[in-house]
């Protein structure tokens, strides 16, 4: 990267809006130099202690897609936040580490119809994996906890669940989970780097658009080894890497309870309206 193209790349990102200091102290981590085992150390912090949720979207009151805003909610009030803002947080810390961080854009779901183009995934190279980059995909709901090396057949374990990359004839790339004994294709995408305004479309389809599966309909999830928690509308479902999964009914009363569980705190005015615009049973 040249350095006219590294000013204006920094210019566009503004990673200078994230606090390291801060953000390592939130999910727990020390600073380290930018090297592979450190990438899979700040990805597994991350996703321990950064919840996916979309109460904002639901709420009406998401603040936009600026640096500033994200480190505001993600690691001063401590909150979550969907594929966008993990993404965005964790490229701007992975860059001032010293990482070379490429922001690309995935197809959810392409084997289904219309599969929208609206999932942030990072392309992040450590100092000591000979130029070999590696998705980091913490936005992806209750997904991925560490690194994979973008090689075509890389195979990582992901808190009991293997996930594949492979290399399309077409030169995309997909990413595929083992799931009950079947390989489901999560996403596929290229190494295009995108640009800020292509994620603000994105987030703007993503959290007004009907069709939008974050709007209307409260998603939060969280991922550790051996279990996801994944509330959606009004259920919570618990899975096991074993198969064994358990689904409960949330009340408009246990509401407030079970968002505190998954890592969301809110305060009662923000809780109030969530009840009102959910519609738990």
């Amino acid at each position: 990267m040249s350095s006219a193209t590294s000013t204006r790349a920094g210019t566009e990102w503004e990673i200078d809006q994230v606090d390291l200091d801060a953000y390592l102290a939130r999910i727990g981590h020390h600073r380290v130099p930018p090297t592979l085992a450190a990438l899979h150390g700040l990805t597994r912090a991350h996703t321990l202690a950064i919840p996916f949720e979309n109460v904002d979207v639901v709420l009406g009151t998401h603040r936009g897609l600026g640096l500033r805003e994200i480190t505001d909610k993600m690691v001063h009030r401590r909150r979550g936040g969907y594929c966008f803002e993990h993404a965005l947080l964790f490229a701007a810390v992975a860059e001032q580490l010293g990482y070379r961080v490429r922001r690309l854009m995935a197809r959810v779901q392409p084997r289904r119809a219309g599969g929208p183009r609206t999932h942030m995934v990072l392309a992040v190279t450590p100092t000591d994996t000979d130029g070999l980059p590696h998705l980091v995909d913490i936005g992806f709901g209750a997904g991925m906890i560490a690194p994979m090396p973008l090689r075509d057949g890389a195979l990582v374990d992901q808190a009991g669940w293997p996930h594949q990359l492979a290399r399309t004839a077409d030169g995309l790339w997909t990413l595929a989970k083992l799931d009950d004994g079947d390989w489901q294709v999560m996403h596929e995408f290229d190494e295009t780097e995108q640009r800020l305004i292509d994620y603000e479309v994105a987030h703007h389809y993503t959290s007004t658009h009907p069709h939008s599966p974050f709007v209307g309909r409260l998603v939060v999830m969280r991922l550790a080894d051996g279990v996801v928690r994944r509330m959606v509308g009004d259920q919570l479902t618990v899975e096991h890497a074993d198969g064994r999964a358990e689904r409960t009914p949330v009340s408009l009363e246990r509401l407030g309870e079970v968002l505190r569980e998954l890592g969301v705190q809110l305060d009662p005015a923000e809780l109030a309206e969530l009840r009102a615009r959910v519609g738990c049973s």
